[in-house]
């Protein structure tokens, strides 16, 4: 509005700045400005322009590579959908009121690792504690791994409660947290009764699998023995609580829906999400079993899995609750192991994966689409593209970027993305751009496990706000109690009440919002650069600018999600 009034008008990229010479000797003052601004402009012509077009171009190439696979992606679940192919097991469900019968009901191990996550212990094991299994075939773990002692006793008495009440259900403490949670789940794997068990099952502790769950994920096992992990879905209890949860979303219903779903069902091979699984024992035993040396020890077992021959099933219809992170923190912390992780063990894994008897097509994936273009080039040309090149074309006009590349092309993947979630189609244009913002976060994890920087074995566990375990709880007494199972529900009230409790003291703790640098210094660059379009009549990238420095100013200032206690 101030350009338009000074009349500098959209139509000519003339700043009009006679009125400069105008203040002093105006045939000094403009020989003075002149030169100045005639090296500028060579320096940009021969130095600057031609490195970053070049970039520019690179990153546009990379764009549209990665846009082509998730064409292709989307595509192929319009083809699932289609053709409506989805994983059958070969065992039928039995309904176990009528006894086993010739039912298929193997040895199933049941583990939950927790650390220090009192909000949400009680509704996990009181979901886990209730699954349609046989008594005498089904152990649950509680693995504890915390260092509070409060937390400790509550996690204690809670698996003693569900004990006197028959549940099989055993309480595994380590005192040294080492390997954190794969070193947990290893401790867990030596202990000498699993060899009793064909199948374990993993749940986070926030995490509250349906009763039915083992009946519909076991018996894909049956008759199959290349199958070595049966993967569910999530579903979110938190999904509306803030706008931080509704564009995570997006991208969870993308990834659960279309990625799992198609490399399930076209390449029996994806990311293991490391909760609301069932591994067979054996293919966890003969692909080494769980290891410490990265962060992302899920994706690693399913990467050795896979080396080994064994094939993954993903089931789009079996759903398992659990929580989205609701604070900005935690999101971030959450999505650096996310990315740091993945690079640490494509370094460890690429000789293996050359080496390795699997067909080339399956080793070409794992590289090239797995880990390069997924997990490596998409953090890289998010942020490189739009964040750092897109605000310096506005400084140095002689390198350009066309309208399709800021418009089109990321408007018609942002759709894409939301068409698993269509719900969530109001979100569209924050959901782009926040994760442009998100890009910042993405690029240093992926650089930190790259390159084995500090922060690459950083590992801090996901916070929860325990905000659902009330009302699943409260689900729970409308379930009548099955002898066969050997399980009864504990003192409800009281796990209300404390509950309640825990909820009150929290809310008078003082939240306070954190400062972000690294996302302030990007607002103000793009800020800044969008001013620069508005003078130069850039068209389409100054609302570009305008809107995505104001998302890096809102999460700088932590004002998405909530604030940290």
């Amino acid at each position: 509005m101030a350009a338009y009034f000074r009349g500098w008008h959209f139509g000519t990229p003339d700043l009009q700045l006679q009125h400069l010479y105008t203040l002093t000797n105006p045939f000094v003052v403009k020989g003075l400005f002149d030169s100045l601004y005639s090296k500028w402009v060579l320096i940009r012509i021969e130095y600057l322009a031609p490195p970053l077009q070049f970039l520019a171009n690179a990153c546009i190439i990379l764009f549209l590579i990665q846009s082509l696979d998730r064409l292709i992606l989307c595509l192929g679940c319009f083809w699932i959908k289609l053709r409506k192919i989805k994983p059958v097991p070969k065992q039928s469900l039995v309904d176990l009121e009528s006894g086993d019968g010739d039912g298929y009901f193997p040895m199933v191990l049941v583990q939950i690792p927790m650390c220090n996550e009192k909000e949400v212990y009680q509704q996990s094991i009181a979901a886990v504690c209730n699954l349609d299994w046989p008594k005498g075939k089904l152990l649950i773990q509680v693995l504890d791994d915390s260092d509070d002692p409060i937390t400790v006793s509550l996690i204690k008495d809670e698996v003693h409660k569900w004990q006197q009440n028959g549940a099989n259900i055993l309480y595994r403490h380590r005192v040294i947290r080492e390997g954190y949670k794969a070193g947990n789940l290893k401790s867990a794997m030596n202990c000498s009764y699993v060899k009793d068990y064909e199948f374990v099952a993993i749940f986070d502790a926030d995490f509250q699998p349906n009763p039915d769950f083992l009946m519909r994920t076991v018996p894909h096992f049956k008759d199959n023995e290349e199958l070595g992990l049966v993967q569910a879905r999530w579903s979110f209890v938190n999904k509306d609580e803030n706008l931080l949860t509704r564009l995570q979303l997006i991208n969870l219903a993308f990834h659960f829906e279309v990625e799992q779903q198609v490399n399930g069902i076209f390449l029996n091979f994806f990311g293991f999400n490391g909760t609301a699984g069932v591994w067979w024992i054996k293919a966890l035993e003969e692909s080494g079993g769980w290891l410490e040396r990265t962060t992302v020890e899920d994706m690693d077992i399913a990467v050795r899995a896979h080396l080994h021959g064994w094939k993954f099933i993903f089931l789009n219809d079996v759903e398992c609750q659990c929580e989205l992170p609701e604070s900005y923190e935690a999101y971030r912390k959450q999505q650096h192991r996310w990315h740091s992780g993945p690079m640490q063990l494509f370094r460890l894994c690429l000789p293996a994966i050359i080496r390795s008897k699997i067909s080339i097509w399956k080793k070409a994936n794992m590289i090239f689409l797995f880990f390069l273009l997924r997990k490596l080039i998409l953090p890289f040309y998010s942020f490189t593209l739009f964040c750092i090149i897109l605000p310096m074309t506005m400084f140095i006009p002689e390198a350009t970027l066309p309208s399709w590349v800021v418009c089109y092309v990321p408007a018609t993947m942002s759709f894409l993305n939301i068409l698993p979630a269509p719900k969530s189609f109001p979100f569209i244009v924050p959901y782009l751009l926040f994760e442009n913002t998100m890009s910042v976060t993405k690029f240093n994890a992926m650089i930190s496990g790259l390159f084995q920087l500090g922060s690459a074995y950083e590992w801090v566990v996901t916070k929860k706000s325990g905000r659902s375990s009330e009302g699943d709880l409260i689900s729970l007494v409308d379930i009548e109690p099955k002898h066969q199972r050997g399980s009864s529900e504990p003192n409800l009230e009281e796990m209300r009440e404390e509950i309640k409790q825990q909820e009150q003291r929290a809310s008078k703790k003082k939240k306070h919002n954190r400062i972000y640098t690294k996302e302030l210094a990007l607002a103000f660059l793009l800020l800044t650069a969008s001013a620069r379009s508005l003078l130069s009549a850039q068209g389409i990238h100054f609302y570009f600018l305008l809107f995505q420095g104001i998302s890096f100013l809102l999460v700088g200032l932590d004002l998405i999600g909530e604030q940290v206690v």
